[in-house]
């Protein structure tokens, strides 16, 4: 049994391996998938010397425990949470030495949601259509983490970098959305399309890695029915029957039948991974470039 491996003690509510993800198969019905925040994924591989694509962990809220089987570099980043290794408190946000048989503790997350855990190597679990990403909609992927899962971990590259900390932006207080309106926002009337742009929504505790689900004032319609099926794309804004704008993310489906009111800008997707239930949320209109 190899000793370039990672035992997981305590898995937390939802962890997950991620990579940048696996684009291009929409066609066959297959989500892109990734994390969610993806520059801070791809800032712990740098610190750790791990190229942009490697898989990392994602965790949700409540972070995990590991323990390596031979000595590894990691970074933790992301949403702030306490770090110790062997019980003892460690940076977060810049590379830590964890000997082989230390108990890697990542803690609750302080603000924000997800926390990202990169090791020296990367977690290699085999790749499924050219990535490593867990898709919790289509179930492609390695499962989510459970308590006594063991992960291998591939070799390590370069040196890890010499920093004693790497800035990182906070959790949004209030979460911006730039919104392209369309390509169905005649289905909603004029009040509602002005209620979307200019009203303050909250994020729902309903969300997770599919969509950022809503709460706030319902968008009245202005057409009755039902659309055929149409291709979804990151970052739809998507309206269901309650009225409550629904915000496309990495595991999104890739069709939808319910009409898309506008598309956010993927620039400002990596702050929604970070929005905790009950930040407020606006949708501010721009223009398409």
């Amino acid at each position: 049994m190899t000793d370039r491996a990672l035992a997981v003690v305590r898995a937390g509510a939802l962890t997950t391996v991620q990579d940048t993800g696996r684009p291009g198969h929409a066609h066959l019905g297959v989500p892109r998938s990734g994390a969610l925040d993806a520059p801070a994924a791809a800032l712990v591989n740098r610190l750790v010397g791990n190229p942009p694509r490697a898989a990392v962990l994602e965790t949700t809220l409540d972070g995990c425990a590991l323990r390596p089987r031979s000595a590894v570099t990691v970074a933790v980043g992301g949403a702030p949470c306490p770090v110790t290794v062997g019980g003892r408190p460690a940076p977060w946000g810049a590379p830590v030495h964890v000997p082989a048989g230390a108990l890697l503790e990542v803690g609750t997350a302080v603000s924000g949601v997800r926390a990202y855990v990169a090791v020296s190597g990367g977690i290699a679990v085999e790749p499924v259509l050219g990535s490593r990403s867990t898709d919790l909609l289509s179930g492609l992927g390695p499962p989510p983490l459970a308590d006594g899962a063991v992960l291998p971990l591939g070799r390590p590259g370069v040196l890890h970098a010499r920093v004693d900390a790497a800035p990182q932006p906070a959790p949004p207080a209030e979460l911006v959305l730039r919104v392209v309106l369309g390509p169905r926002d005649d289905w909603f009337t004029p009040e509602a399309v002005r209620t979307f742009t200019s009203r303050t929504y909250r994020v729902s505790p309903a969300s997770n890695r599919i969509g950022l689900r809503t709460d706030g004032p319902a968008l009245a319609r202005a057409r009755t029915g039902e659309l055929p099926s149409e291709g979804m794309v990151l970052g739809a804004v998507q309206v269901p029957p309650d009225g409550r704008p629904v915000v496309f993310l990495a595991d999104h489906p890739t069709t939808g039948g319910y009409p898309v009111i506008g598309v956010a800008r993927a620039a400002d997707l990596p702050a929604a991974a970070q929005a905790r239930p009950g930040t407020p949320v606006r949708f501010v209109a721009v223009r398409r470039r």
